[in-house]
């Protein structure tokens, strides 16, 4: 039997790298086992984002570039859902969209790979690190300040071949994106939050529609995970209030302790010489005590002074 709010065919768009296309054919797999008589297809984009690769991200409009085709394309009816990773999404969700739902978040952590070294303290002084991020790159140069930190693009086998190929001594990328293409043996080691706290929705998949599509939030609803939901929440609601952006050296990580969501930020100037750290913990049991808990949060960074370094 059909489930009668579900449509018989649905589109996902989605961008056409390798990590973008797994986790698209991940919610079509998921959505295929829910609703067997709904046929999935996938409506391959290329964004803004893939075009441009030889700037930073920062410098030609932020992580929003790879979100805009992809809205088009289901405000045009190309589409019905797009798949996006949580942290390329913007933290104010364009007019007319939803974010549907935010499914089980993967390892959130930041990995270093490099073929020469096991861990970033063992890199000589002057060795060359990349990252597409301002977030990792004032970490690094407040943890490593002898270290020489240089911008890399492009998808992830771009930047691994970039590494082979030894224009880098090590790089910096996401544990989620290595672990779902099966590359989780390129890393050399697994960072900590507390040496590199996670961008805001780091290893979350959002699942994005029509605002006006009630059929499409109800059939999506089922893949939501409640623990990543509520976490992710809060992260987004610190960032926020926080004006987080591509241009904005800010982290924001949130872990369960049984049920209470231990929330950590973080705000730095670029060259990582100023860095603020905050962090709150407090029971939660929905999306309203998340986003307070994360406004709470932001609260604290302004009344210490962050929005100098948000400014700079």
């Amino acid at each position: 039997m059909i489930h009668p709010t579900v449509p018989r065919r649905l589109v996902i768009a989605t961008r056409e790298s390798a990590l973008a296309l797994w986790q698209a054919e991940h919610v079509r797999t998921r959505l295929a086992g829910l609703y067997p008589h709904t046929h999935v297809d996938l409506l391959g984009v290329t964004t803004q984002g893939d075009r441009i690769v030889d700037r930073p991200l920062a410098s030609i409009g932020g992580k929003g570039l790879f979100i805009k085709e992809l809205e088009v394309a289901m405000a045009e009816g190309r589409a019905d859902l797009a798949v996006h990773s949580l942290k390329d999404m913007p933290m104010e969700i364009a007019a007319g969209f939803a974010l549907a739902a935010i499914t089980a978040r993967e390892d959130p952590r930041d990995a270093f790979v490099s073929n020469a070294c096991g861990t970033l303290a063992a890199l000589a002084p002057g060795a060359v690190v990349g990252t597409s991020s301002l977030r990792r790159e004032a970490q690094l140069r407040e943890r490593f300040p002898a270290l020489v930190v240089k911008p890399l693009r492009g998808n992830v086998n771009t930047r691994l071949r970039k590494l082979d190929e030894g224009q880098y001594d090590g790089i910096i990328l996401a544990a989620a994106g290595l672990k779902r293409l099966g590359l989780g043996d390129r890393i050399a080691d697994l960072i900590d939050p507390a040496d590199s706290l996670p961008a805001t929705g780091q290893g979350a998949l959002a699942i994005e529609c029509r605002a006006d599509r009630p059929d499409l939030l109800g059939a999506v609803e089922p893949l939501a995970d409640r623990a990543t939901t509520l976490a992710t929440t809060a992260e987004r609601a610190f960032s926020r209030a926080l004006a987080g952006n591509c241009h904005t050296p800010l982290a924001a990580h949130a872990e369960w302790l049984g049920d209470v969501l231990w929330l950590r930020g973080l705000v730095a100037s670029a060259d990582g010489r100023e860095v603020m750290r905050g962090e709150v913990e407090q029971a939660i049991e929905d999306v309203d005590a998340a986003e307070a808990l994360g406004s709470e949060l932001a609260d604290d960074f302004l009344s210490r002074g962050a929005a100098r370094l948000l400014t700079e």
